[in-house]
């Protein structure tokens, strides 16, 4: 039941989206602003509230992330997706990593916070830090290792 509501939201979040003027940077940090939203928020909600914080967090994540992928470019998130890789691979928990795209001047920063193991496979919460044009977008995310190595962010 709970999962149905989340992915209504997310649809929900898609439709007005789409019916906006935005470009494929911008619907993308949308999606995962929302993902990460929604799951943040259901972190900090208990019982029925649960359900209205992750509502609240994919909502405001979904606001947060357009914001920051309207000015992230494709090297930007290249700089990002390569940062976080390496740094869910190898980094110890608490040890923060940053990347920074000399030709925008937009910068990040990627902290394993927890590490353990969900159905035979490792995973790894973090906290991200993006900074585009001046401005600061802080998310929470969980990512579990793939069979083929890579690190893919889950819910």
């Amino acid at each position: 039941m709970k999962t149905t509501r989340i992915a209504a939201l997310l649809a929900a979040t898609l439709a007005v989206s789409s019916c906006a003027d935005t470009g494929p940077k911008q619907t993308g940090g949308t999606l995962i602003g929302a993902g990460l939203g929604g799951l943040a928020g259901s972190q900090l909600g208990g019982g029925k509230g649960a359900l209205a914080m992750t509502a609240l967090g994919v909502l405001g994540g979904a606001f947060l992330g357009s914001e920051v992928g309207k000015s992230l470019d494709r090297a930007d998130r290249t700089y990002m997706a390569n940062n976080a890789q390496s740094t869910l691979e190898r980094a110890p928990v608490g040890q923060t990593s940053s990347w920074r795209n000399p030709d925008s001047g937009n910068s990040g920063t990627i902290t394993p916070t927890r590490t353990y193991q969900a159905e035979n496979r490792p995973c790894r919460e973090y906290q991200e830090t993006i900074m585009v044009g001046g401005r600061e977008e802080t998310a929470i995310g969980r990512a579990c290792r793939n069979a083929d190595g890579t690190w893919q962010i889950v819910q």
